[in-house]
């Protein structure tokens, strides 16, 4: 596997095609960050960090809406690869959905999305649009 986190969002998509309650994924510190971050805005119910094998295991619980049995998540698309980096400063920070939606960057402060990267004036690489 070349590019773990197009995996991840592989995994977390066909999850959410399939009407899936619960997908366990392949744990790594990157991964972690990105799950804690899609836990924080609200776009998965909760998640459990597992220590089982050498690598571990990220179980995540996926969010529904109760009456129309949408899911959270409408799309999740993969921006930067292992074949072309996108980086971007924090005066050309990309907006998703006109601000509805988040980027999820890697800094040198840590992973966050697009709008703490603009507050605390730092650029990155572009991971992902979560929408």
């Amino acid at each position: 596997m070349t590019d773990p986190i197009a995996d991840y969002l592989t995994r977390l998509r066909n999850a959410i095609q399939a009407n899936h309650r619960v997908v366990e994924i392949p744990a790594s510190n990157l991964k972690k960050e990105i799950t804690r971050i899609l836990f924080e805005n609200g776009y998965i119910l909760n998640y459990k960090f597992l220590d089982d094998g050498p690598q571990g295991t990220i179980k995540i619980a996926l969010k529904y809406h109760p009456v129309y049995k949408v899911n959270a998540i409408k799309k999740l698309i993969r921006i930067s690869t292992p074949g072309l980096r996108k980086y971007v400063g924090y005066k050309d920070m990309p907006r998703v959905l006109n601000g509805l939606g988040i980027a999820i960057l890697s800094t040198s402060k840590g992973v966050m999305t697009n709008k703490e990267a603009i507050k605390q004036k730092v650029g990155g690489e572009v991971l992902c649009y979560v929408y």
